[in-house]
């Protein structure tokens, strides 16, 4: 049941890895942004890049981190996400404070501040530059995860 799970999680990451990819190759012929002021094509690929962003994070971090750690025998029951976010460091699939810098800038592109336009370009840019870092986390993962289905778990 576990290991269904997870494949199903993965398929799902690996759609949203696919949209923000797609999304990058066009948004790569305006960044790092300046301004806002975009041609309709690129705000809709701006609006899939976070989008698929934030959906790509909280299905990590909501469902594959505790699961991929439980299918590979550590106990989760009754641990914080910190400690979970800790045991996926020791084992070197994430840096916790990347982890958390990628956080607080998608947290503050899912709460709009349209006031706040220097600070949704910084965070828009940011997370342009940074996105392949969900990508390598969850290749990392899913790549475990093959290994510990390959060794009969």
């Amino acid at each position: 049941m576990l290991a269904k799970r997870l494949k199903h999680y993965f398929y799902e990451a690996d759609i949203h890895i696919g949209k923000i990819q797609r999304a990058k190759k066009v948004l790569k012929e305006v960044m790092p942004l300046k301004s806002l002021k975009l041609e309709e094509k690129y705000l809709d690929k701006l609006d899939i890049l976070a989008f698929r962003f934030a959906k790509l994070q909280d299905l990590l971090g909501e469902k594959i981190f505790r699961n991929i750690l439980e299918y590979s025998g550590y106990p989760v029951d009754g641990k914080r996400f910190v400690e979970i976010l800790a045991e996926l460091e020791k084992e070197k699939f994430l840096d916790v404070d990347s982890w958390i810098e990628l956080r607080k800038y998608r947290n503050f592109l899912a709460h709009e501040y349209p006031h706040e336009e220097e600070l949704r370009i910084e965070a828009i840019n940011f997370i342009f530059e940074n996105s392949d870092y969900l990508t390598e986390i969850t290749k990392k993962l899913e790549k475990y995860y093959h290994e510990i289905e390959s060794s009969g778990n």
